[in-house]
């Protein structure tokens, strides 16, 4: 027991190790083997530390890079943030010295930087081999990724439509109204090219460049995007100076001359402007969701930048057979919504109506909500019923693409909370006198429970694992193991090679799997049913205000109640999140009914 003494001990050194020695050596290989996580555990068993500490050292040491990386990429981003938001706000109002070409000419340059790039991110991993070696499976679905090509080929119509008309004001007005949708254009080319192919990568190389690379991109679409917002919600509050009178026509006329040329001094020289400017206000909210579909992606990138991973993505294909009453009655919801709101915005462009033809215009409008936000929420309550007795596994695993459509879920939700409910507040301190005012009332309460009941469902379906689908017919009977007792006897004939059949489903474990199947299916078909029609309801509640439905001002109880400047600030905070809440609800939807 030489280690037990004070003395030195020279056992190794004489070739010959007392047992305490021995077993001490031994777990130290066993701790440095654990340490290394089991890898080339015998090998190393004699070594000494140092690998290990060399190892250290360079996970130190690029634990600090990704620091240092993403710092310097979120200061980036929010410098440009907070500058595009002072010019947006700034060029929003006439009697601030920031017109609208600074805002473009600044826009521009976000879009030309961040254009080259891209454009130095496609070529650098195309000539360099293995440049993206892991990828993430749950990025840029193939969904997303759809939505995001179509509202690009609508956001370059709309581009294009911009051009025709701004080209007939070029000998009054600045060649940057010019350049701002020509730059625009490429720009929308570029990165939806760039994020169709390159939204699942996990970067390894160039970390820190690629870091500031995405955070402009995020930012870039993030400033076009309040951009967008800004314009548009001067289109549906500006209210005209002298007639204090005046309709919601009236005010969406003075926008379209105003927002784009400041007056009618410069006269287009071409007789299709007015046709092409009211073609390009339509086509504003697909720009909108392009960008905020854009910067959704980017930063799902940004997140995988120097991610180690293995996943693989459950290949599940999108199949709609066997589910009929949802996408019938979704479809048949869209339809009638459609029709009320194209009556609703035709008897507000309306010169002629008098006031009792308004009132029963806003009232259509208030009674068509209410029955899509009612039956919304009791199919939602059926599909939290079903995850009651669903017994799927929750998803344990950390996966960045998850926890940004949870986080933008229920962000991009309060916009329509906080109108919500300074709607009830005005409603119920006023007595919800009149009919108007008592639908209102209900249409903001079923509203709040229609959002609730929507992220807890959505939010639980995201969690759960995928379905896994079972195949009892592959599988082929053996009778030498499923059979151990009684069913031996049947091998004992002299037909016994040829007993090699698929079990009856009434026995064995494939009658236990085809007991269990049709509850399966029951469950599955009915959370199908349910997102494909919340999937529809979600569609119509997303055309009615990107598309200029604004029973907000149209019924002036809360502009009374809180002051038009207040409540103007309300509803154009709220009102675009509300509307992304929607096109974002569509897209974890989808989601939810493929794994379904």
């Amino acid at each position: 027991m030489c280690l037990n003494t004070g003395y030195p001990c020279n056992c190794l050194s004489d070739g010959n190790p007392c047992e305490p020695c021995r077993m001490t050596a031994k777990d130290r290989e066993t701790e440095e083997a654990h340490l290394s996580n089991n890898i080339n555990a015998q090998s190393r068993a004699g070594s000494t530390c140092e690998p290990d500490l060399n190892v250290s050292s360079i996970e130190v040491a690029r634990e600090r890079g990704r620091n240092w990386g993403w710092m310097l990429s979120g200061i980036i981003c929010v410098n440009i943030l907070i500058l595009g938001c002072a010019l947006v706000s700034g060029s929003a109002y006439n009697n601030v010295n920031i017109s609208s070409v600074h805002m473009q000419i600044f826009l521009i340059i976000l879009l030309l930087l961040t254009t080259i790039w891209m454009g130095y991110y496609v070529i650098y991993t195309a000539r360099k081999e293995d440049a993206i070696f892991y990828k993430d499976a749950h990025a840029g679905p193939v969904w997303l990724r759809a939505g995001l090509v179509l509202f690009g080929l609508l956001s370059i119509i709309m581009d294009i439509f911009k051009i025709a008309s701004y080209v007939g004001y070029l000998h009054c007005d600045s060649a940057v109204k010019v350049a701002f949708p020509v730059i625009q254009l490429i720009f929308v080319i570029m990165q939806t090219y760039f994020l169709w192919i390159h939204a699942k990568d996990c970067v390894q190389l160039q970390r820190n460049i690629t870091r500031c690379g995405l955070m402009l991109t995020l930012s870039t679409n993030l400033v076009v995007w309040m951009t967008m917002v800004t314009e548009e919600s001067l289109h549906q509050t500006t209210v005209p100076e002298p007639p204090s009178n005046s309709s919601y026509k009236h005010t969406r006329k003075l926008y379209i001359t105003r927002a784009s040329y400041g007056d009618d001094k410069c006269k287009c020289s071409h007789t299709s402007c007015s046709i092409f400017k009211e073609a390009y206000y339509y086509l504003y909210p697909f720009n909108i969701e392009y960008s905020l579909f854009a910067s959704a992606m980017a930063y799902v990138m940004w997140k995988n930048v120097g991610r180690l991973t293995e996943e693989h993505g459950h290949h599940i294909k999108f199949r709609i057979k066997g589910v009929y009453l949802g996408p019938v009655a979704g479809i048949l919801l869209v339809i009638a919504g459609l029709a009320t709101f194209i009556v609703y915005e035709m008897e507000m462009k309306n010169d002629d109506i008098d006031d009792d033809q308004r009132d029963r215009a806003v009232m259509m409008h208030f009674v068509m909500n209410i029955v899509i936000v009612t039956l919304m929420s009791i199919s939602t309550v059926i599909g939290c019923a079903v995850y009651r007795v669903d017994h799927r596994e929750h998803v344990s695993d950390k996966n960045p693409t998850r926890s940004l459509d949870v986080g933008l879920l229920v962000g991009a939700s309060l916009g329509q909370f906080i109108i919500s409910y300074f709607s009830i507040v005005a409603m119920a301190a006023t007595g919800a006198k009149g009919y108007l005012n008592k639908l209102n009332l209900a249409w903001s309460v079923l509203m709040v429970i229609q959002l609730a009941l929507q992220n807890f469902f959505i939010i639980e379906g995201l969690h759960r694992e995928p379905y896994h689908e079972v195949h009892p017919v592959t599988v082929v009977a053996n009778p030498y193991v499923l059979q151990p007792g009684k069913e031996l006897s049947i091998l004992e004939g002299p037909d016994a090679d040829t007993k090699s059949i698929p079990v009856p489903p009434a026995h064995g474990l494939h009658g236990h799997a085809a007991e269990h199947k049709p509850k399966l299916l029951w469950k599955r078909r009915v959370l199908k049913e349910v997102c494909s029609f919340l999937v529809m309801g979600n569609i119509i509640l997303w055309i009615m205000p990107a598309f200029g439905a604004r029973p907000q001002f149209d019924h002036d109880t809360e502009t009374q109640f809180f002051k038009f400047n207040m409540w103007a600030a309300v509803v154009n905070i709220g009102l675009p999140f509300g509307i992304f809440y929607r096109m974002h609800s569509v897209a974890s939807l989808f989601e939810v009914f493929v794994t379904s």
